[in-house]
């Protein structure tokens, strides 16, 4: 049993499915600041606006995450190299974007969060981590939003 009354055999599973997110997340904060420095034409001030935000979620979900890995028995990665080789999501090349570019590509990345997301819930509810499951249900509902968002943009 862990400090918190969970046996570390038992949050295994859930560490993993957390541990995957913070790799997607580090790739995902790379991305958005690329495309926050390389956004041009005419959308480029409401983006530019826009993917700071983003981006400043991501730090604070970030830390958050790799707590929540610590505080049910389990070591967070903690290198690029261990976040490129987890994740799901995928760099982008530094190069000059559209804004419509950039919205699919995102709306593509939080699709593939959410996804994962559903499945790291599960998992905590199936060993009664109501914190863990609160945590990631958290941004679940702030991604739901964001998807709703970007697809809106694109109407």
């Amino acid at each position: 049993m862990n400090r918190i009354g969970l046996s570390n055999e038992a949050t295994k599973k859930v560490a993993d499915h957390l541990d995957q997110h913070l790799a997607d997340l580090h790739v995902l904060y790379t991305k958005l600041h690329n495309y926050h420095w390389n956004v041009e034409g005419p959308e480029f001030f409401t983006l530019h606006a826009q993917l700071e935000e983003l981006y400043d979620a991501v730090a604070e979900e970030i830390d958050a995450v790799a707590e929540r890995i610590l505080m049910i028995g389990h070591r967070p990665s903690a290198s690029l190299a261990a976040y490129l080789k987890k994740a799901q999501l995928q760099e982008a090349e530094s190069v000059p974007v559209r804004g419509k570019q950039v919205v699919e590509q995102l709306m593509a990345d939080y699709g593939k969060l959410v996804e994962g997301l559903r499945a790291g819930i599960a998992a905590a509810q199936e060993i009664g981590d109501e914190v863990s499951a609160d945590l990631m249900i958290g941004s679940l509902s702030a991604y739901e939003k964001t998807l709703w968002m970007l697809d809106a943009y694109l109407k």
